[in-house]
């Protein structure tokens, strides 16, 4: 069991909480006047009295129904900017908490580096080993525009702004300066509550790439170079002989822009904006660095030894400012700006970009070209001596363009398997090939689909008349061509298919990519920069997986393409849907079981599998600690390499400024390390005994949840009354539709919207229902089975993780909150039968969690969450009974703006507070 720390060292989360909770009050009072202040003092009170079961929840509730709309709003809008504020001050005190213990000298705590390099000194492995494992080292977080928050980016600027000057305001003892940085403080919270945190318009997605495109300047420029070089750095200190990390192990990427799985709102326009305003970010940042690194770099080539590659490349220049004859280093980095200024201006014709020179330069065709120069600046600076100076700025922009290049970050497309087979069937009916393409058998359509691979003759042409789905498909990926070849191979170079079940789902994209040029024949055999990618997602896909797979890889054309790669083979792992699909504890062991067969046929076929986590930022869409949700891996599904999404508010709670970005990043690269290199499984001889185990717990889960979800009548009328799903869809939280389709069932709805709903409800549904139900149907009355569970919590980190995440699940639900979503269902029979079986469930499931781990408290081992329960979930009381008394309202016709504008701010506030929502 996890020790909580002392009171003494959470009070200074409290002071801080206190301090910006007092600053908000001072604001409300000031900006709402004295009535709406006393509201939500009186809210806030009786929230806390609710807690001390002092007061019973339904006099709160009766407060707020007496309460008119207009004067519910700035209440709604008080307890979710305190939420907002209060994820600062944890934020900040997990910090604090952090550089205590490096001050104490206390061993390095676990998802630390600092750590790693301990467990792997500790077990002697050899140089060939380590450079084999690493081979393919990648961490790559990919972000994606799924957010479930309405954050506008004033607020973001506001929340960077406050971390700031409550990081100042904890090192200053200076009264005086600690009241200009209250004022500051409060000029801030003042400008937030001025600003509107609900948008009037749904956002585009070029809003949505622009949000993504500045975590770079805001976290990623400064953090990933630096990390890479010191991973790299200590890794070859341990193993000099081996040649490890090549290239650099963290290159984020991004789906923004080239996900097109139902969004009907991306087109070859939105995919050539991605890629260019992607270009111009990495661009603009390089040309900032170039002309700051001019100004620094002042050595006189007579105070200091110039080396005759470092000369040669100033004489090239083109500066002969007189002043500057005896500044090479100065007039090297100004050719250098030359000739990226003129890379840009070919890259991207019209784009003004900052730190750019006017003297025309021919530009460089390639990031190696840009490197190589600065590879001569850095050798000269060594050779006079000044390798400290090259390891400042010109070693991190080193690092820069070595990670993102002109391209700034892959920019993965993807797009449902249906979608393609109606396009190649309407392709290969233009072409004369066969009209009946749907209806043929598998084998049929692979063998077909292969002649295709193996000739050049393309199946249209420009004036085809075509159906709308069938153009736009093919303009988007002409346009993918156009940045390819403009911007280099990085900048796109996956290509992802959802829903993937087949063979044939594989080739078609094979088909489509060499239709516009991204795939060609070399020695007859299909060659291509871009990796098509099957994306396993529902519980039935997941167990087909590697069936899949093994079929691929015994098509030639299909292994011509994966050895072009070097005989990596990438596949996508779908946590939302197969939750959706099976519930928590069937999803979670699909995806272990998917991983161990996938890792199989791959060794089998002699192919190097890199997997792809579809983690979302909840823990029923495969959220939870990154750390400990890679180490929960099976054995070998990490080798050296993974990507996985990064959603939401999540993104924004990991990177949005330095400090949580390093921290976040470096959790990733030390599982990553500790998964490859080391036996982090625990399980040896015993593994196949509990993998059968799992296989019947997770019918079990599954059954339980299905008999919910799928089977009880009425249950879609339940979920869809008793959670504001119906109104997130009027949330303008991202570009995407709330369904794949126009229809109300389960299996259409998206997994964001699903699980935002039970969450806002406080339900949680996904994230624990049926767990329970099967440890208590396998157990029955034997304790030795009961024991054994306990042994598998004790010895494998993926069964502790999956307890570990759905306790901090069970912890934020509320039942008693659920009871009030509930009555929003007129039919008694209906919310009696539903939410019957859900607090049964869930009373099963937190019994079936303290009986395997011995707990009393769901968040025994999360003092983190423990803290966050007590200082600010009494906050979150008020917002959920806002949002059932406006939803009541408005579904009993007062549907105005007002209305509208409180539902939506309640679930911002709840989103925020409770964050990895969606």
């Amino acid at each position: 069991m996890t020790d909580s720390p002392p009171a003494s060292a959470t009070e200074p989360l409290r002071d801080d909480i206190r301090l910006l909770g007092g600053i908000l009050g001072n604001v409300v009072r000031d900006q709402a006047g004295e009535e709406i202040f006393d509201l939500v003092e009186a809210a806030r009170v009786a929230s806390f009295r609710i807690r001390r079961s002092e007061m019973d929840r339904a006099d709160l509730a009766s407060r707020f129904a007496a309460v008119e709309t207009g004067s519910l709003i700035p209440v709604a809008r008080a307890f979710s900017h305190f939420g907002l504020l209060a994820n600062l001050a944890e934020d900040l005190h997990s910090e604090r908490r952090r550089a205590v213990h490096l001050q104490a000298g206390d061993p390095p705590q676990d998802s630390a580096l600092a750590a790693t390099y301990v467990k792997l000194d500790a077990v002697g492995l050899d140089a060939d080993s380590v450079a084999d494992a690493l081979a393919d080292a990648l961490v790559a977080p990919v972000i994606t525009a799924h957010p479930t928050e309405t954050r506008r980016r004033t607020v973001f600027d506001v929340q960077t702004t406050v971390t700031e000057l409550m990081r100042r305001r904890n090192h200053t003892v200076d009264p005086h300066e600690r009241d200009e940085l209250d004022r500051a403080l409060y000029r801030q919270i003042l400008t937030l509550w001025q600003t509107a945190l609900i948008r009037l318009s749904r956002l585009r997605i070029s809003d949505e790439i622009d949000n993504g495109l500045r975590y770079y300047d805001l976290a990623f420029f400064d953090v990933v170079p630096t990390l890479n070089a010191e991973v790299r750095r200590e890794l070859r200190r341990r193993w000099p002989d081996a040649a490890v990390l090549t290239r650099p192990i963290v290159r984020p990427g991004t789906w923004i822009g080239g996900d097109r799985d139902g969004n009907p709102n991306v087109d070859a326009e939105v995919v050539t904006t991605a890629a260019d305003r992607a270009c111009a970010t990495a661009l603009r940042h390089h040309l900032t660095e170039l002309a700051a690194l001019e100004r620094e770099l002042s050595m006189s080539a007579r105070t200091t030894v110039v080396t005759v590659p470092l000369q040669e490349l100033a004489d090239l220049s083109g500066d002969d400012d007189p002043a500057r004859d005896d500044e090479p280093y100065r007039r090297a980095v100004r050719g250098i700006r030359g000739r990226l200024t003129a890379t840009g201006s070919h890259l991207l014709p019209g784009v003004d970009l900052p730190g750019t020179v006017d003297e025309p330069r021919r530009p460089y065709r390639t990031p190696a070209q840009l490197l190589a120069d600065l590879a001569v600046v850095d050798a000269s600076l060594r050779a006079g001596g000044a390798g400290v100076i090259a390891d400042d700025r010109l070693a991190r922009l080193r690092g820069a363009v070595e990670v993102f290049g002109f391209h700034l970050a892959p920019l993965d497309l993807r797009q449902n398997s249906d979608v393609h087979e109606r396009v190649i069937a309407e392709l290969l009916s233009w072409a004369g090939v066969t009209d009946r393409y749907a209806a043929l058998s598998e084998d049929d359509k692979v063998a077909l689909l292969t002649a295709e691979l193996r000739i050049r003759r393309p199946l249209t042409s420009p004036d085809a008349q075509l159906s709308e789905e069938t153009a736009k498909e093919l303009g988007i990926l002409r346009a993918a061509a156009n940045v390819v070849q403009r911007i280099g191979n990085a900048a796109i170079e996956h290509y992802i298919i959802s829903m993937c079940t087949s063979v044939s789902d594989l080739l078609e994209v094979e088909v489509l990519l060499k239709e516009v040029g991204l795939l060609d024949l070399d020695a007859g055999y299909p060659r291509s920069s871009v990796q098509v990618i099957p994306l396993f997602e529902t519980i039935e896909d997941l167990r087909g997986g590697a069936s899949t797979l093994t079929a691929a890889l015994a098509v030639p054309e299909f292994r011509s393409l994966v050895d072009a790669h070097d005989g990596l083979q990438e596949v996508m792992l779908g946590y939302s849907d197969s939750n959706k699909d099976g519930g928590y504890l069937a999803a979670n062991w699909a995806l272990y079981r998917a991983e161990l067969d996938l890792v199989e046929v791959s060794r089998a076929a002699g192919v190097r599998l890199r997997l792809f986590h579809g983690r979302g930022g909840t823990v029923g869409r495969g959220g939870g600690p990154s750390y400990d949700a890679i180490l929960a891996q099976p054995p070998g599904a990490v080798q050296g390499s993974l990507r996985l999404t990064e959603q939401g508010e999540v993104i924004a709670a990991k990177y949005r400024e330095p400090v949580l970005a390093r921290r976040n990043l470096e959790a990733l690269v030390a599982a990553t390390l500790e998964s490859t290199l080391l036996d982090v499984e625990g399980l040896g001889s015993d593994a196949s005994a509990a993998y059968r185990i799992f296989d019947e717990l997770a019918d079990l889960a599954r059954d339980s949840y299905r008999r919910l979800v799928h089977d009880t009548p009425g249950f879609v009328e339940y979920f869809t009354t008793s959670t504001p799903v119906a109104e997130i869809g009027a949330l303008n939280i991202g570009s995407r539709p709330s369904s794949r389709k126009p229809t109300e069932a389960i299996a259409d709805l998206r997994a964001i919207p699903w699980v935002l709903a039970w969450t806002q409800s406080r339900v949680m549904l996904p994230g624990w229902y049926g767990t329970g139900s099967a440890v208590t149907d396998w157990v029955g009355d034997d304790p030795e089975r009961l024991e054994s569970l306990r042994t598998l919590y004790r010895r494998w980190p993926f069964f502790r993780t999956v307890l570990s995440n759905m306790a901090q699940v069970l912890a934020k639900s509320d039942l008693e909150l659920a009871a009030r979503y509930s009555e929003l269902v007129e039919d008694t029979d209906l919310r009696e039968r539903v939410f019957g079986q859900i607090v049964e469930e869930h009373a099963r499931t937190v019994e079936a969690y303290r009986r395997i781990t011995g707990y009393d408290s769901l968040v025994a081992d999360n003092p983190a969450l423990e803290r966050s329960l007590h200082n600010r979930f009494p906050y979150l009381e008020p917002l959920n009974h806002l949002q059932v008394e406006l939803l009541r309202r408005f579904r009993a016709g007062e549907d105005t703006e007002q209305v509208r504008r409180g539902i939506q701010l309640t679930m911002n506030g709840l989103a925020t507070a409770l964050r990895n929502s969606g």
